[in-house]
């Protein structure tokens, strides 16, 4: 039996199980700059919120994925916003491959979404990105 917890990857791309997730692209938010890290996370809400939040034409999907490198805390959800981790978000400049798919999930209400939408409209009118790097 393992302690390795589940992690989760919430996106709008459509990918398989052995695909790589990595750095190198487009982010999913903000101006979509190219992302340094690929984000992951031990909480399925926290993925929801990543697949609900993501740009994209595409239905949110919720991929499980194992990490194929170092991963570290999210500094842009960790200290800066909620002390400690938790959100268990995390990033890493490694990719991550999908092993899974989370396929019956339940999205935040439509007022939540509203209210995220909200906040990160607000933070872009301060010149704050949601993923900073």
């Amino acid at each position: 039996m393992t302690d390795t917890p589940t992690y989760y990857h919430g996106t709008r791309a459509e990918l398989n199980v052995g695909d790589l997730i990595g750095p190198g692209y487009a982010s999913n938010y903000g101006s979509r700059k190219r992302a340094a890290f690929v984000y992951l996370s031990a909480t399925l809400d926290a993925a929801i919120w990543g697949a609900e939040l993501a740009i994209g034409e595409g239905r949110g999907r919720i991929y499980i994925v194992e990490p194929t490198g170092a991963i570290e805390d999210d500094p842009n959800l960790t200290n800066k916003r909620f002390p400690g981790n938790p959100t268990q978000s995390y990033r890493s400049a490694s990719p991550l491959r999908v092993v899974g798919e989370v396929t019956e999930w339940t999205g935040h209400s439509a007022e939540r979404l509203r209210e995220m939408h909200d906040h990160l409209e607000r933070l872009k009118q301060q010149g704050i990105e949601a993923i900073e790097e």
